[in-house]
């Protein structure tokens, strides 16, 4: 799977770095209030684990699973929730965990529908934001770092379900996804 890799984007120390800066954000602004951390399923298992072991709080940890891509390498524009939380977030503070921000439009949904929810507070911390990408402003708290439009895998990032268990985030040849 290596050689299917282009470029490395970021190392894994530049990912501990990244990890390390968003988790120094949330633990300033929340001190010691509890949250309930969203962990968005598949891509960023990797991110949330690194990111909740760095949190000083007491968080509750639950999973969300929403889908705009299926096994392609461009967004549907249909979100689908396959996977629901299970705790009640009412009058909670609610921290969205995401391997990257794309168009937009997953992340705008899930914030709102917490919020619905009636959480006491919905903050999102991602790992990537592709900012040229984005169809939908979706207001995103704590990112780590902003890429340019290149398929990116590794470190929980995938395509059709391949790549997540490289230690590193690298660019994907585009023979690979063409």
């Amino acid at each position: 799977m290596h050689k299917d890799i282009k470029e490395i984007m970021f190392t894994e120390s530049e990912l501990r770095g990244l990890v390390d800066s968003v988790a120094e954000r949330i633990n300033a602004d929340y001190g010691d209030e509890e949250i309930i951390a969203v962990v968005v399923l598949k891509g960023s298992l990797i991110f949330s684990a690194d990111l909740i072991r760095k949190l000083n709080m007491n968080v509750r940890v639950d999973f969300m699973q929403a889908s705009s891509y299926g096994a392609g390498t461009e967004s549907s524009g249909t979100i689908k929730i396959k996977k629901d939380i299970e705790n009640d977030v009412r009058g909670k503070n609610v921290l969205i965990i995401e391997d990257i921000i794309d168009s937009g439009r997953t992340l705008s949904l899930l914030k709102q529908e917490m919020k619905n929810r009636g959480a006491a507070s919905v903050k999102i911390a991602t790992l990537l934001s592709k900012p040229s990408r984005h169809v939908v402003k979706v207001e995103t708290e704590y990112i780590g770092a902003e890429i340019p439009d290149e398929f990116v895998v590794g470190y929980g990032l995938d395509l059709a379900e391949k790549y997540r268990n490289l230690p590193y985030i690298g660019v994907l040849k585009p023979e690979v996804y063409a």
